[in-house]
């Protein structure tokens, strides 16, 4: 239990917040309205947020995808150039918000914004960001990470920056209601395999950081069982949850995996397949694979989250994926893909990406690799 911590992010949560913005971005500063495929033109999000911003000089800049992709946000940056913005207001979820950090931390980078992302620029100064949440899943509005995908190579990505963090994020769990049930499940389970991944390691006596992401997971189970009979704290509590989940909160001094999302990603930039989907997809069978040396881990989360009385750390695995399967998650990626390569693609990206052996334990190489997707297609 050695770490610092430090989340410097301004939370607003609630209905009706998002006309603070106003009061929260300095009224000298020029703002970069940064959003997606538009789905805050018609649930009053963008009108919300324009009249939010009248004091202020802004500009927009929309189109930015689910698995958000270099060559649009190198076209925000230019955007954000030409205007001569001194601040990124990201209206979205995680895609937009991790878009905003891409450009904030590029900007004033002479050379190519993906070097980012291969780790040959480290920024020393940022534009500010801002975010308002539409879509609960990743924890991106209150942390300092960011996943890009570059269409032309199908990478995808990650880089952390302290400058990443926004300096406020406005919560309205209101927001939420508008959005179909497919982000809605996609947000549950990214939040579950978010704390998963801070949790399903080793024994290591830190417990905060093992009982409040017992407490994430109880939470998160419970939505997933009340998924039909949605109300407004059903809503509210997505967005805390989440939230909660990947804040550096419960991934504080202990050990981490990460092993899933590695595997995901690959998933996602090769065939477009919805992040949360490639995690449900990976996790049981990773899980499975690694049953042995992930034994006590299983087994309390099992007791603890689950009720069960049991010593077989399969059965544990066994509900996680039955609380996918009642999400209606398809859990083969054969479902959406019929290339017959996928083993080949994955493993020598992951190989490209310096991914040959990973996970907590740093067991998970290419053979392992290999038995999971195996398992998956």
């Amino acid at each position: 239990m050695q770490f610092s911590y430090i989340n410097p992010t301004q939370i607003e949560f609630g209905q009706g917040k998002i006309s603070k913005i106003n009061e929260l971005i300095p009224k000298e500063d020029r703002v970069l309205f940064l959003y997606g495929g538009g789905s805050i033109k018609k649930n009053g999000v963008y009108n919300q947020v324009k009249d939010a911003l009248n004091n202020h000089t802004w500009f927009e800049f929309g189109g930015v995808e689910a698995n958000p992709k270099k060559e649009t946000l190198d076209k925000a940056i230019a955007c954000a150039r030409e205007n001569k913005v001194d601040f990124v207001l990201a209206v979205g979820g995680g895609s937009v918000i991790d878009g905003a950090k891409y450009v904030a931390n590029a900007f004033y980078h002479d050379g190519d914004a993906w070097d980012l992302l291969d780790g040959k620029f480290t920024p020393t100064k940022a534009l500010k960001i801002g975010a308002v949440l539409t879509l609960a899943a990743t924890g991106s509005e209150s942390n300092s990470g960011s996943v890009i995908t570059k269409g032309e190579t199908k990478e995808k990505r990650f880089f952390h920056s302290p400058f990443s963090y926004p300096q406020f994020s406005i919560l309205d769990p209101d927001v939420l209601k508008s959005l179909d049930k497919r982000q809605l499940v996609n947000g549950v389970v990214d939040a579950f395999v978010h704390t998963c991944e801070q949790y399903l390691t080793q024994p290591h006596g830190a417990l905060a950081q093992d009982y409040y992401a017992e407490g994430l997971l109880r939470g998160l189970t419970e939505l997933a069982n009340t998924f039909e009979t949605r109300d407004d704290l059903w809503y509210a509590n997505l967005m805390w949850l989440a939230n909660q989940a990947l804040n550096g909160l419960i991934g504080l001094g202990v050990p981490q995996d990460w092993a899933t999302h590695f595997i995901g990603h690959e998933l996602s930039g090769l065939y477009g397949i919805d992040h949360a989907r490639t995690l449900a997809i990976i996790q049981p069978n990773l899980l499975t694979i690694l049953a042995d040396e992930k034994k006590d881990k299983l087994l309390q989360m099992g007791k603890n989250v689950f009720k069960l009385d049991t010593n077989n750390p399969l059965e544990v695995v066994e509900k996680i994926r039955a609380l996918y399967s009642s999400l209606n998650i398809d859990l083969k990626i054969s479902s959406y893909t019929e290339d017959k390569e996928i083993i080949e693609k994955v493993t020598s990206l992951l190989e490209k990406h310096g991914f040959t052996e990973f996970g907590d334990r740093a067991t998970v190489n290419k053979a392992v690799v290999i038995k999971i997707l195996e398992k998956s297609i």
